[in-house]
């Protein structure tokens, strides 16, 4: 039995809510993809993941509800009500695999770069300064930016991390200094302590590699490859353009503007 079987047999079951369900079903798969294909940590869609999870916690109860009922039930009605459950609960364990996948790629990808998000969403009065950090930094966690200190209207936005993302991850990242801290770094000249130092043109935080390349698929009927400038080239240049239905293997840099407008598909 695949996917499109489950989604019709879904439709008979609950008619009124299958289209949005499908729906969500296939931006879901299409975000699990994505986020498992590139290096930076996507958007996170709020919006859907709380439809999504909204409806897990109501099929875990009417499926809670129907195992209750098939004890007062017939043989014949016992029968289809078993049916239905195998039907609820196979469509249930596919939409949180992708969810519980989904999450354990994004934390991945936070442990990984865990600095390099946390300086990402502080606001920049929350980047310790470099100068002061022989006479005022004497431990490695006093280099670490709290995104929740700033009183700005903006302080919610925490993209591309969701709020939980954004405490998980100041949390793990403090931890992480304080037992740096007590094992080696404390033995340190305080000017060595730091761990988003760039002293001599080398920086400690590890960023993702936006020139990874990915397989993608047009579905505009025109795409330019954008390269953004670097320090090499001081301005962005455009490469070649794509097509509807053509697949390409791209650097990741060069069509993420496309894809976060919906031209493109990552596969």
């Amino acid at each position: 039995m695949d996917i499109d079987d489950i989604d019709d047999i879904l439709a008979s079951i609950d008619p009124e809510n299958s289209s949005d369900t499908e729906l969500d079903h296939q931006q879901l798969t299409r975000f699990w993809v994505a986020e498992r294909a590139v290096s930076d940590l996507l958007p996170w869609p709020g919006p859907l993941m709380d439809r999504l999870m909204e409806r897990v916690s109501k099929q875990i109860e009417l499926i809670e509800d129907l195992t209750a009922s098939s004890f007062d039930t017939s043989n014949n009605q016992n029968a289809m009500l078993n049916l239905k459950l195998s039907i609820l609960q196979t469509d249930l364990s596919r939409t949180q695999y992708l969810i519980r996948s989904l999450l354990r790629q994004r934390l991945a990808k936070l442990t990984r770069y865990s600095m390099h998000y946390l300086i990402l969403i502080s606001p920049p009065s929350q980047h310790p300064s470099q100068s002061s950090s022989s006479q005022q930094q004497t431990r490695p966690e006093d280099t670490i930016p709290d995104p929740f200190s700033s009183s700005s209207p903006e302080s919610d936005d925490f993209s591309p991390l969701s709020p939980k993302e954004a405490e998980f991850l100041h949390a793990h990242q403090t931890l992480l200094a304080s037992h740096y801290g007590s094992s080696f770094l404390g033995s340190f000249p305080p000017q060595l302590r730091r761990l988003d130092d760039n002293a001599g043109g080398t920086s400690m935080v590890q960023a993702p590699d936006s020139k990874q390349v990915v397989f993608i698929r047009c579905l505009a009927e025109e795409v330019t490859v954008v390269i953004p400038a670097d320090d090499a080239i001081g301005v962005e240049h455009y490469g070649t353009t794509m097509r509807i239905g053509e697949v390409w293997v791209a650097r990741w840099e060069g069509v993420k503007r496309a894809w976060e407008r919906g031209e493109v598909e990552i596969l």
